[in-house]
């Protein structure tokens, strides 16, 4: 298998990327070979190597090429919508979800445990994703939803905690009441709110 014929290099790389989210979700990084992510995508291995460097690079960049992030896709559905509410959103969807995004992100996780070449590809993409979250948290902190005295970093590795969390523990394996799960993602983020102020005549601000 070689090149195919009218492909385009920005064609075969989306190509070689939709296949290796695919088949590192299923495999695992550890599990899959160069020639499993060449022929999930009809190519060679020569191929697959003029355009990625490692299986590592590849790793790396289909989490970021194809990484579904949920909370990005309802900011951008509803730019006006509340930042307490998108936490909301977002985090009832989690006990409910299996999908590929998470569980390429917790293989490439694992894979950096025990691998240094993919430990500084995978941090990166951590820290676009954390920069991503903490940027909306200060965004929430501008409206006053969310408490100014919260590191936005902090409240962005708890988000990711979280995905990453409910990605390895999902319903198939210790599956959790809907309303009970949507009850709680509501105190927590009621907690993220700013303190309210009792003054001596009892009046809040």
């Amino acid at each position: 298998m070689g090149r195919t014929p009218g492909a385009t290099a920005a064609g075969t790389r989306e190509r070689l990327l939709r296949a290796a989210a695919d088949v590192f979700a299923r495999r695992g990084y550890e599990g899959t070979r160069v020639s499993d992510l060449a022929e999930a995508a009809g190519l060679s291995n020569g191929a697959l190597y003029a355009h990625f460097g490692s299986r590592a690079t590849l790793l790396a960049d289909a989490l970021r090429v194809h990484g579904r992030r949920l909370l990005a896709d309802l900011a951008a559905a509803d730019p006006d919508r509340s930042v307490a509410d998108l936490l909301r959103a977002s985090g009832r969807t989690l006990r409910r979800r299996r999908d590929a995004d998470g569980e390429l992100l917790v293989e490439a996780l694992v894979a950096a445990r025990r691998d240094d070449d993919v430990v500084p590809l995978v941090r990166a993409h951590v820290h676009e994703r954390a920069a991503w979250l903490a940027d909306l948290v200060r965004r929430g902190q501008r409206d006053g939803e969310i408490d100014a005295a919260l590191s936005p970093h902090a409240v962005a590795h708890l988000c990711l905690s979280l995905a990453v969390g409910t990605a390895l523990v999902g319903p198939d394996i210790d599956p959790v009441d809907d309303a009970e799960w949507t009850a709680l993602v509501a105190r927590l983020v009621a907690g993220l709110a700013p303190v309210r102020t009792t003054d001596a005549l009892g009046s809040r601000s």
